[in-house]
Parts: structure tokens; sequence; C-alpha cells
């Protein structure tokens, strides 16, 4: 069995350790907190236990397996909990691989833990790899791991803070060792850097697809959080892990101007409005419960830690190229959410801590599941782009006398990527919705207004109410309108 001396440091409530502001200086404005239909299930974890649930998943059987950034590993069956696992070194992904084994990630080396005599506890504890380099520094995070359809294992990690030997370009560094990468693990435990550029990382998640989508977190050289699809080799915008890259020095990647910085960098799929609907995101989990959760089926659902709220992102691919929205979904869990997990009966869980940063949830840690009782919620479903405006879809049909242009409103910013921590909304003017249709199917409209490559569109529907009167409980959504659809 291998051990792992935990250490630990004492993190202000106003570090940003995962790339965001303080809890007060962001008040997201609120509606109803949740759609009809879907509560929020508080779960008792083990007495005494400082259950910073940062690791997250669930088996076939509906065992739920939860890693904690204190080292241990712990598994819920039939209300019961059993310590899985002990003495790992800051835990902050877990994965219930393909033979039921359990791939931990944390600070130093993925561990895959192993119950030989199936008593519920782990019987031995194998490296399964560990390519980078832990220079001990407390914001040095793995996380992951997730598996696609090849067998290769994918996570990514960390920038360094306050690392005097790192080279930095503002708040984060790195000190080698592929800082700020994405990276691959084979099936024969080969590692291999993926991509690189990346800040704070703090979620990985594979479509059922098999394509690999991450979070970061809003801080220097990221304007506000975003959502990408991760691409083998590419680069994604901070600067420092270009000094691991061939052809790069430290002088060269000093020089490098903004726009050639932002030329390199990969788009974001979706920009996430810091503050309004995240600050620190955590993993994307596909609903793959084909409508046991409801009507949001293979869309993505991410929690946010500082905001203690889940949201929703909705794909939309344009000319070839994912683009898309994000909305909020339900606010006020008791935490940071920082994983999510859906398990085989559709309820999802909610992994939380609030360690050393602070979250609007006033509980330090914790765990929670949203379950659905089968009543039709009344929310946006979808927005998809036209080529003069968008099409919103919702789940009930609406009362066609609220479906005016006095019932929506929109607006439109950008922006700016530099190293400073963070961007304010650049350009920010309001747009003028030139005409509302509702479609022969009573739950979509059709919505036209002036369309500009490269900003983040902000539609509000606070006017809009079904046929029986009731009204969204979100009623902002912001589309990243990357491109137009190009001319047949």
């Amino acid at each position: 069995m291998i051990f792992y001396i935990r250490r630990f440091c004492a993190i202000s409530l106003a570090l940003t350790c995962f790339g965001h502001l303080s809890v007060s200086a962001q008040q997201a404005p609120e509606h109803k907190y949740k759609p009809d239909g879907y509560s929020i299930v508080t779960i008792e974890t083990p007495k005494d236990v400082r259950f910073h649930a940062t690791g997250l998943d669930t088996d076939k059987h509906g065992i739920v397996y939860v890693a904690t950034r204190f080292g241990d590993v712990w598994r819920f069956e039939n209300n019961e909990w059993t310590k899985f696992a002990e003495g790992l070194h800051e835990a902050t992904g877990i994965l219930i691989d393909d033979d039921g084994s359990v791939v931990v990630a944390h600070k130093p080396e993925l561990t895959r833990l192993i119950d030989a005599n199936e008593d519920g506890v782990a019987d031995e504890y194998q490296y399964l790899s560990g390519g980078w380099d832990f220079h001990d520094n407390y914001h040095e995070f793995t996380f992951g791991p997730v598996k696609t359809g090849n067998g290769s294992y994918y996570g990514t990690l960390n920038l360094s803070h306050n690392d005097p030997n790192a080279f930095k370009m503002g708040a984060m560094g790195s000190s080698g060792g592929y800082r700020g990468f994405a990276f691959e693990v084979n099936a024969k435990g080969e590692f291999s850097p993926f991509a690189w550029g990346l800040r704070s990382p703090a979620g990985i998640g594979a479509s059922p697809t098999g394509e690999l989508f991450f979070t970061d977190n809003q801080g220097d050289w990221v304007p506000t959080s975003k959502l990408h699809l991760l691409k083998k080799g590419k680069f994604y915008g901070h600067p420092v892990s270009l000094i691991e890259v061939d052809g790069f020095t430290k002088e060269s990647i000093q020089a490098l101007s903004l726009d050639a910085l932002e030329e390199m960098s990969e788009t974001p799929v979706v920009w996430i409005p810091h503050g309004e609907v995240a600050s620190s995101p955590g993993n994307p989990e596909w609903d793959t419960t084909a409508g046991s959760f409801g009507p949001f089926k293979n869309q993505i659902f991410i929690g946010d830690q500082t905001q203690s709220n889940i949201f929703r992102v909705l794909l939309d691919k344009v000319n070839g190229e994912y683009q898309g929205a994000v909305i909020n979904f339900m606010n006020k869990f008791q935490s940071g959410n920082i994983r999510l997990d859906f398990d085989k009966k559709g309820q999802l869980w909610v992994g939380q801590t609030a360690r050393g940063w602070g979250a609007k949830g006033g509980k330090p840690f914790g765990l929670q599941k949203v379950v659905w009782d089968g009543t039709n919620p009344f929310e946006l479903l979808d927005i998809k782009l036209t080529k003069s405006g968008f099409s919103l879809s919702f789940t009930d049909e609406l009362d066609a006398s609220s479906v005016v242009k006095a019932s929506l409103s929109a607006q439109q910013w950008g922006y700016k990527y530099s190293g400073n921590y963070g961007s304010p909304k650049i350009d920010l003017k309001s747009l003028d919705i030139a005409s509302v249709t509702l479609q022969a199917d009573g739950k979509t409209i059709d919505i036209t207004l002036p369309l500009m490559a490269k900003q983040v569109i902000q539609i509000d529907f606070t006017g809009l109410r079904d046929k029986s009167g009731r009204s969204v409980s979100v009623d902002k959504v912001y589309y990243t309108l990357n491109q137009l659809i190009s001319a047949q």
C-alpha cells in the first residue's frame, strides 16, 4: 500500500485558488431558484469528517464514490458510508473504470484502487501514471481523469500560484513538468502531453461521443470563465506553459504581442459571464439519462463553486464548429459545487467544497443530489442561431399573447484578452429586437435582431408565459456568437 504525506496551506478567503474574485465582489441576480419539479436532497456525510467532496463518480450499480481534498475515498451504498481508501494527496478527481476499479487523480499521480476481496475497502493501491511534476505548491491541482473509447485517460494540470521558482506572466506560473497542460495516459499507462495554455482547468469531461471538453476559471489571460473543446496540440491562451513547447523560450514568449497570442489561442465554445452565471466552474456532465432527469437530455450541466449553483450549456454547431449558450439551472445549494455526476436512476449528484476561498452556500463542504418528480417545468429548452437572429424553444407551450417584442430584450458585449485578471464587458450595448414570431409547435419562437460575430448575446425573456400562466425560473440566456451562419 502506498501512503502520501498530506501538506496543506493556510489560504485566506480572499485568495483566488481556482481563479475567481471574492464572493462579496459579485452578486448574481436571482429569480426562482429552481425549475418546477426539481428538488435538492442533502446527503448526511460521515460524522466528524471534513468531507470536502472534490471527486465524484457512480458505478453501474448506483454506488457512489467520493474523493476528498483530505486524501480519502468514501463509498456510499444503501445509505451507509465506508471509507474505501486513504492517504492520497489532495484528490480532485475520481473515475470508476470499466473493470470496477477506482482511478483517483491527486497531485503527484493517477492511482488505481482495487478491492480484491470485494469487501468494500481497497486492498491495492497501484501507480497508474505520473508523468508530470508536482513542486509542492498548493495550487498545482490535478483534475480528471476521464476516459474515452480509445482506452486512454485524460486530465488537466493547474498552474502554480506564488511559486518563487516559476516562470510567470501574471498571477500564475509554471516551474516545469507540464503545468498548465492537458495530458493523455494510454491504456499501457504511458503519459504524454496533449494540449497547453490552460490556467485553472478545474473540470474536464468526455461527451457521449468521446469528445473532450474542459472548463477554465477567470483570471490572468482568461477574461471570464469558459468552456473549450479540447484538441490535441492546441494552445488555450495562458502563455507560461509555452516554455515547454518546442520552438519557444522565455524570451520569445515574453516578446509575443497580445495580438499574436490571441491569434494562437483556441476560441472557447462558450464564454461564461462572470458572477452572472458562474465564477469557478467544475466538470461538464452530460445528461445521458434518456429523460429520467426531465426534458434536458443530452445537455451539459456544470456546477459552480463560488456561486453554489448549477448551469446548463446548450451546444450549437455552426459551420461545423461548436458554439452555444449558457443558462442558469438551479441556485441555493449548501456549499460550493465542484463535481457533478448522473447515476443510473437519473439523479444528479453534487460534490461540494468551500475550503480556502468561500462559496455562496454557507456550509464548508457536503454532498447533495438533484431529483426530478416528473413535473414538466416551464423553462428555456434550447437556443439555435439563425441567419437573422435566434430560435428559442421552451419546455411547454407558450401563451401566444405573451409572445411580443415587449416580453424580450437583448444586449451584446465582448471580452478583452490580456494578462490582466479578468475583463470587464467591452462595448456593451442594447440590441433592438425587430420581430418575434411563434412557430406552429407553440413552444418555439424566432426572434430577429442584428448579429455581429465575436460577441456574447444576452437575451432576456422575462415577459413570456406558458399557457397556464407560469413564468420561467431563469429568464436570461447568454449565447457566445463566435461566427455567423455562412451564406449557402
